[in-house]
């Protein structure tokens, strides 16, 4: 658990974020890319699009969905574990509401961090750097996660993601040398 002067740091930033870009607008986005996130579903949705119309690399969308939804029940595994409380000063504007009462990590920067990886290596497009800060960004705004979740959360987003990407060369690996190619 953070200290004392480590969470009322996190408010203030929480504070300032709310007030720099908190308008309507934003929020309206921040709780579009909520409801998008929830239990990795939105991931799930993009990965089964994928291996629907892009036979040659089925494998490869469904280990985007095995990354997203691992990434996403690590974090849950966690979150249960550490129990930290999500922000509720009253200087924190909640503008969404959350399966749970429990901040750390944020299991949306998890999968969106996991999905992104595995997407961007996927696809040969910068998905990380376009997708992961603004959902991060997001849960922030939205107040519903102190700074040091959603960075835990990209963490161990990236960490699922290698793990899937170290599955999948096991896998081609193996291929290669059972059938010589």
């Amino acid at each position: 658990m953070p200290s004392t002067e480590q969470a009322a740091a996190e408010v203030r930033i929480l504070n300032a974020v709310q007030a720099k870009i908190g308008t309507p607008e934003v929020v309206k986005v921040a709780r579009g890319m909520s409801h998008f996130g929830e239990h990795a579903l939105g991931w799930v949705g993009i990965a089964a699009a994928g291996w629907l119309v892009d036979k040659p690399r089925r494998r490869q969308w469904a280990g985007v969905a095995v990354g997203a939804v691992g990434a996403h029940a690590a974090s849950i595994v966690i979150k249960r574990v550490v129990r930290r409380p999500r922000p509720n000063d009253p200087s924190v504007q909640v503008n969404v509401s959350t399966p749970s009462k429990l901040s750390f990590p944020s299991s949306h920067a998890t999968s969106t961090t996991a999905a992104a990886v595995l997407l961007g290596r996927l696809t040969g497009l910068p998905l990380p750097a376009v997708l992961v800060p603004p959902m991060l960004l997001s849960r922030v705004v939205l107040g519903v996660h102190y700074p040091s979740d959603v960075l835990a959360g990209s963490a161990l987003g990236a960490a699922s993601a290698a793990v899937v990407l170290a599955a999948e060369k096991r896998l081609d690996d193996r291929h290669r040398k059972s059938f010589g190619s």
